[in-house]
């Protein structure tokens, strides 16, 4: 393997310069890749554990709702079902009219919500209200998908809802945040009206800086009136080093 190629792995987690044995790859590149396949899988499966989870937040206050999938099956094979909230959890739902409501969600990860959800809201929860927001009860959905927030939101009446949800594992990693911003939510928001943070973890964007562009996204969504597409994130960028 020439010198350029093996030093390059030094510098990504991306499956680059494994070789080659024949036709076919190293057994131990194989291996790897087997063991990979199979925590992403595992992390598909993996349960919210929502006791730890609130323990995690306090002294935030915690609500619990599902949606009308009623296990990890139904949630994998009927997408439409991780979408609608059970219907006696809408009626428990107390009324927030005007706030900033975070929805966290199992998703497709929910070992990286446990991982990630508690740090993201130690952070953002402050800076949030510094700047005058009202945040609600935190609602934690199991078997939730993102549009899970949208009905969570219109029955609280918030204003604008933050949906964290584990994301799809990948081959490198199995432990990663998304968080979905959608102003005004409601039953049939679709994806192009709401606003993505990807890959917050320990590997790649940090809880902090998760939070801060919360700040500035939930601040320019009240200012322009929308969130999505119509919403640029002109966030002014800080310098890769310390100057």
């Amino acid at each position: 393997m020439p010198v350029a190629w093996s030093d390059l792995r030094r510098f990504t987690a991306a499956r680059v310069a494994l070789g080659r044995a024949g036709n076919g790859l190293p057994t131990a590149a194989h291996l790897d890749f087997q063991e990979a396949h199979a925590k992403a899988r595992d992390a598909v499966h993996s349960a919210l554990d929502v006791d730890a989870l609130t323990a995690a937040v306090a002294p935030l206050s915690v609500l619990r709702v599902a949606s009308q999938a009623a296990d990890r099956r139904a949630f994998l094979l009927r997408p439409d079902l991780g979408r609608r909230l059970r219907e006696a959890d809408r009626a428990a739902l107390p009324v927030a009219p005007g706030s900033f409501l975070f929805v966290v969600a199992d998703g497709l990860c929910a070992s990286g919500v446990q991982q990630q959800a508690p740090a993201l809201l130690a952070a953002a929860v402050p800076l949030l209200q510094r700047a005058g927001l009202e945040v609600a009860p935190v609602v934690v959905a199991a078997q939730g998908r993102v549009a899970l927030g949208d009905e969570i939101g219109a029955a609280m009446g918030a204003a604008m809802v933050a949906v964290l949800i584990g994301e799809r594992p990948g081959l490198t990693a199995t432990d990663s945040l998304g968080v979905y911003l959608t102003l005004a939510p409601r039953p049939g928001r679709t994806d192009a009206e709401r606003n993505c943070i990807s890959n917050i973890r320990a590997g790649g964007m940090s809880a902090a800086a998760a939070a801060e562009k919360l700040l500035w996204l939930a601040g320019a969504a009240l200012r322009l009136g929308a969130t999505g597409v119509a919403l640029k994130d002109a966030q002014p960028a800080t310098p890769l080093l310390p100057r």
